[in-house]
């Protein structure tokens, strides 16, 4: 046996041993078989962290972007063995996006006024324990970004998480106080409970220590976080189009729709979920996907039999979401070969498969007349998510019009929708997008309350 091959039999090993011990919750730090017991140690833990220094809060964040790191493989294996939901490859690379690109102690700033009548400062404080409510989805990418976020604002938080993904999010909060603890930092920095449910959930977002909530979760989540009286942060549904004009470089435009509508299966909210392109270039567009990016052309009876067992008596699947191309066609007794990652068919806006957000590669593409037709179907069938949205376009003033129409969070321009996250495009990364409550895309400064302190007729040197 070669180095090489021992040092891979290792890793396998070691991987499979971690996954094992994640397995079994007891013992994990951070975890709590009461929700206010779990309320309460984050609360007693945010007093020690509001009086860490910056200095020492971003020495803890190094340490946590370090075990993410060492940890991404064995999160991303986790997440998918317990979700059945996406691809282990795409998930270690957003556990490594979170690790590299989520904002710390530097999205902490001061604004400052001096003139005549003195100086005046507005500095970001803590809320203290934030609520968070997590998906399945993203499920240790949005536990471990929200609390390198929160923890570098001055707080603690405490997690409801999915229950379908319960496992992997507690492997993330054990990491995480682990990150804390080996850094100088306190336990219980991040927490949850052993047994997530809708009455934990309530429990949380009623507690008198809790001042925030962020939801990151469907429609229904975040309705119940803004009815809950507290300030919420809500992270909704979308169900982003991706708008293709005459002027595109229709080639480029093909690869970049099917590599992002693709990413971890189509998990991420800000994927592409459908096309909206002018009759001109439909054709010659879904050719390039066909012959040169792995897509199969569904028939008209494959797509009936496909939203059949996709929308099951008018409703989403849960078994679907987030599985791969190959596995969807397989559920209608399809097979294509290994290189096929993605479904497509053309339709009208209003195709079941098309109209629903899906979280599945598969593509649907709406046929305009032209490029204001276009706009139009594409902001009907964003259903007012201000989410996501996409184009494929030189036409600065066509981009321009769209973007003020789309009236998104997140605009991507020319490229796969994964580089809104900083992944192949500049910016940060966040799993919580705030499109709902107005935020957009959250950080540590999110997660803070803005202080206005006033010294009158003093400390102006000017």
């Amino acid at each position: 046996m070669s180095v090489n091959e021992q040092m891979v039999q290792d890793i396998v090993q070691e991987v499979v041993a971690k996954m094992q011990i994640a397995a079994d919750v007891s013992g994990s730090r951070g975890v709590f078989p009461d929700m206010n017991e779990a309320i309460e140690a984050a609360k007693r833990s945010q007093k020690i962290v509001a009086g860490m220094s910056l200095d020492h809060r971003e020495k803890v964040i190094s340490n946590i972007r370090k075990k993410i790191l060492e940890n991404a493989e064995i999160l991303a294996r986790m997440g998918v063995q317990e979700t059945g939901m996406g691809n282990v490859g795409h998930k270690i690379l957003k556990h490594q996006l979170v690790a590299e690109k989520t904002p710390g102690t530097e999205d902490i700033t001061t604004t400052a006024w001096s003139g005549d009548r003195g100086l005046t400062l507005i500095e970001m404080g803590p809320f203290g324990v934030i609520g968070a409510i997590t998906p399945c989805t993203n499920p240790s990418e949005t536990v471990l970004c929200n609390t390198i976020g929160m923890f570098a604002g001055g707080n603690t938080v405490v997690f409801n998480p999915h229950p379908a993904a319960i496992k992997t999010s507690i492997y993330a909060v054990n990491l995480l106080n682990e990150a804390s603890t080996e850094a100088g930092g306190p336990d219980n920095i991040a927490c949850t409970v052993e047994h997530p449910t809708l009455e934990t959930g309530d429990i949380m977002m009623k507690h008198k220590a809790i001042q925030l909530i962020a939801a990151t979760g469907g429609p229904g989540v975040v309705t119940a976080v803004l009815s809950s009286g507290r300030r919420g942060i809500g992270a909704g549904a979308g169900n982003p189009p991706v708008l293709v004009d005459e002027t595109a470089d229709l080639r480029k435009a093909a690869e970049d729709i099917i590599n992002g509508c693709t990413f971890d299966n189509n998990l991420p909210c800000i994927a592409e979920k459908e096309v909206v392109a002018v009759d001109s270039v439909v054709d010659e567009l879904m050719n390039y996907m066909i012959s040169e990016q792995g897509c199969y052309l569904a028939s008209k009876e494959e797509l009936d039999a496909l939203t059949a067992v996709v929308l099951k008596d008018g409703k989403l699947n849960r078994k679907c979401v987030g599985r791969d191309a190959r596995t969807l066609l397989g559920m209608i007794s399809v097979t294509v070969p290994d290189n096929i990652r993605c479904i497509i068919f053309e339709g009208p806006k209003e195709h079941p498969l098309i109209a629903e957000e899906l979280m599945m590669p598969i593509l649907g593409v709406v046929r305009a007349k032209d490029f204001d037709d276009a706009v139009e179907q594409a902001v009907w069938l964003e259903h007012g998510n201000r989410h996501s949205a996409h184009i494929h376009s030189k036409n600065v003033d066509n981009i321009t019009k769209y973007a003020k129409a789309i009236d998104t969070a997140i605009l991507v321009k020319n490229g796969p929708s994964y580089a809104a996250l900083g992944f192949g495009g500049e910016g940060f990364c966040t799993f919580t997008i705030a499109s709902r409550t107005g935020e957009g895309l959250t950080s540590a400064s999110t997660f803070t309350k803005r202080r206005r302190c006033v010294m009158t007729d003093s400390l102006c040197i000017r």
